[in-house]
């Protein structure tokens, strides 16, 4: 699917359990659907019309890294709930035959209890302190909100895309990737290949493979998406179409399919607006809120947001205090209800946002990394000295250098422009080094030169460059007195 919706799920529907919690006070059984921002149990009702709202977890991994046991350890007062894990397919008659037990206890509610009963002692100790210690900061970080660690990032190959921690920290987009979403916005990123150079603007996102490491994700622009192909499985029909075009969402729930399980996956699909990518949200990972700006939704309401439509709201309040009117639906890409007042083309958006978009001004040129001062000045517009550049033969040479904010280009200059914009002509000792070092061009005088010409010197008998060289001194003036 879009790497959104494979990374977030682990295992196929055959090898996965729900996660059933008793509250012992109450006698009532649910099915657990998450844990809030604040760390609170969420849970719906065991019913076959809330099934694709159940948490499930790993039937054959360690309970220690799944949700459980985080929750478990963090209760103040564990022994108010018991758990239990059961397979998907009978999560529903299970909760019942456990709830009925609980009214009219039985020697076989007993054992039914017992059979799926989950704790968190012999989960833990089948792990050791050392690995024990370190899944429990992994998952009190996604209990936070984090799903993943810096430290669990290979920033050496960051660095190799041009992106560094610092950067991203500067930029306010490492907290979005830590938490699993894609960056907000278009990054540069620079993919050295050894024989080219690829630079491109992109989304950024973190996902694990199939070793559990954690890498990055480029999410390069498209020139439009494409609609005329089968996406895992799902052609789209002229409707469709028109819908992800006009709304960013195609609106409905459709089956898609694993190409590596062979799993079916009902999900929805939407529209990345800033790349023109497709992306997939499975729909039990779909979060419907109970309220939208002081709107409480009903079980109709927010039904119709989880199969993926369109929903009509009035008399929201804005967080100025004034009342608004709007449509909202459920977006795969931002993972949330989003509002759809000013989506009347995306398309359209989607040009404007790629014609228009600032440029972010590269930190170096041609291979010489600008110090804080010089970069702060350049990227202002302002005309930078540079020195230390080095030419295709590995010689040395300077200039200056300055941005232009219009076209988001870089102009280069041997000699001080008389002003900012202006671009200045290379003197001819250089023009020459230039010519004969990295274009391979030469002539009577360099043709048969074996050895790369320095820095201003326009042939190989130069002794120095020719800049430096001294015009011959004018005859002294007789300073005689006047008679």
């Amino acid at each position: 699917m879009s790497e959104d919706t494979s990374s977030d799920h682990k295992f196929p529907e055959q090898l996965s359990d729900i996660l059933l919690v008793l509250d012992k006070e109450k006698k009532k059984i649910r099915a657990v659907k998450g844990m809030s921002e604040e760390g609170e149990l969420e849970t719906v009702a065991p019913t076959k019309k809330n099934q694709n709202q159940f948490m499930r977890v790993d039937k054959h991994g360690d309970f220690i890294s799944n949700f459980f046991s985080n929750f478990y350890s963090q209760m103040k007062d564990p022994t108010h709930f018991s758990f239990f894990k059961v397979p998907k397919a009978l999560a529903v008659e299970t909760a019942n035959k456990i709830q009925k037990h609980l009214k009219v206890p039985t020697k076989e509610g007993s054992q039914l209890m017992q059979q799926y009963e989950a704790t968190a002692g012999k989960d833990i100790k089948q792990e050791n302190h050392k690995t024990m210690k370190t899944k429990q900061k992994t998952t009190q970080a996604e209990t936070n909100g984090y799903r993943y660690q810096p430290e669990q990032i290979d920033w050496e190959t960051m660095s190799n895309l041009g992106l560094s921690k610092e950067h991203l920290e500067k930029k306010n987009l490492l907290e979005p990737l830590l938490k699993g979403y894609k960056t907000n916005q278009l990054v540069p990123v620079s993919v050295n290949l050894g024989t080219a150079v690829l630079r491109m603007d992109a989304r950024l996102s973190l996902q694990q493979n199939k070793e559990g490491k954690v890498i990055g994700a480029i999410h390069g622009i498209r020139k439009e998406p494409n609609l005329d192909f089968p996406f895992f499985g799902h052609e789209f029909s002229k409707e469709d179409k028109e819908n992800l075009l006009k709304k960013g969402n195609m609106g409905r729930v459709v089956d898609l399919t694993n190409p590596k399980t062979g799993e079916t996956i009902p999900s929805i699909i939407s529209l990345d607006r800033l790349t023109n990518e497709l992306v997939a949200l499975r729909t039990e990972w779909m979060k419907i809120p109970n309220e939208i700006k002081g709107i409480a939704l009903n079980e109709a309401q927010k039904q119709t947001l989880q199969e993926g439509k369109s929903l009509h709201l009035e008399g929201m309040i804005s967080k100025k205090g004034t009342q608004f009117n709007a449509t909202v639906q459920f977006n795969a890409d931002k993972r949330y209800v989003e509002f759809l007042f000013d989506r009347n083309n995306v398309q359209k958006q989607v040009q404007d946002n790629q014609q228009n978009r600032t440029h972010e001004v590269p930190k170096t040129f041609r291979g010489k990394e600008l110090t804080d001062g010089q970069y702060e000045k350049y990227k202002d517009g302002q005309t930078v000295y540079v020195s230390g550049l080095t030419d295709k033969k590995g010689q040395k040479y300077q200039g200056y250098i300055t941005y232009n904010k219009e076209t988001s280009k870089t102009g280069f200059s041997f000699k001080k422009p008389n002003k900012i914009k202006e671009q200045a002509q290379p003197t001819e000792a250089y023009e020459t080094q230039k010519a004969v070092n990295s274009e391979g061009k030469t002539n009577e005088t360099t043709k048969n030169i074996k050895k790369p010409l320095k820095s201003g010197e326009k042939n190989p008998d130069s002794k120095e460059p020719q800049e430096q060289r001294q015009t011959p001194k004018a005859p002294a003036k007789f300073n005689g007195r006047k008679m």
